[in-house]
């Protein structure tokens, strides 16, 4: 999903609000919940200036609000997503998405609320979500695999696959999360992802 070329930068900021109003209706009610018009009216704009920033319409903004939304809940993680390479900073990782998902007005995670709603559904909007799994995915991964060269984790530890099953529990404790709200879950999804990569280190005992 490309933003549409020629906007000035009144239209990027009007674009980007439009975006993040649209993310907000999104995590109260539901990808398939909300419609344009829902957003044109919390936005306050016509529908040919929506068609103007959106040309698909709503494929093209749920593209983006996924986007959006990704590049918000991965800075919620950083700089500790992208070290990840020493039991300490795995920590720091936790303690940090902890922090960010109790501080969210709705449980859960919302890049998992709309995978959920829209995978199987428009290509593109689908393609937009499966791209946010292989990106969290591939930081995880490159944190498991700088942990093995260091010598943390055992050599033949498969970093793919560890980055993979760090994903997957961390976004079931976020989905039991969301149905219980409460955030004994994801905590407990933390405690088990510290527990795998515990499983694989180079010297247990230590």
């Amino acid at each position: 999903m490309s933003t549409p070329e020629g906007l000035t930068r009144k239209g990027l900021a009007t674009r980007a609000r439009i975006v993040e109003t649209a993310a907000e209706l999104v995590l109260e009610r539901g990808v398939n919940g909300t419609t344009l018009e829902d957003v044109r009216t919390a936005t306050k704009t016509s529908r040919s200036q929506l068609f103007h920033y959106f040309p698909e319409g709503k494929p093209d903004l749920v593209s983006a609000l996924t986007e959006w939304q990704t590049a918000r809940v991965f800075a919620a993680q950083r700089p500790h997503l992208d070290e990840l390479d020493t039991w300490e900073s795995w920590q720091k990782w936790g303690e940090a998405i902890a922090d960010f998902y109790r501080a969210q007005p709705c449980w859960g995670c919302p890049i998992g609320s709309m995978a959920n709603e829209l995978i199987g559904s428009h290509d593109q909007v689908a393609a937009a979500v499966q791209q946010a799994w292989d990106d969290w995915q591939r930081l995880f991964q490159a944190g498991a695999e700088r942990m093995i060269a260091g010598g943390l984790l055992r050599p033949g530890t498969d970093g793919q696959r560890l980055g993979r099953s760090i994903l997957a529990i961390l976004q079931g404790g976020l989905l039991m999360t969301k149905t219980t709200r409460t955030d004994e879950p994801l905590l407990d999804a933390l405690d088990t992802i510290s527990l795998t990569l515990r499983a694989h280190a180079a010297d247990p005992v230590r």
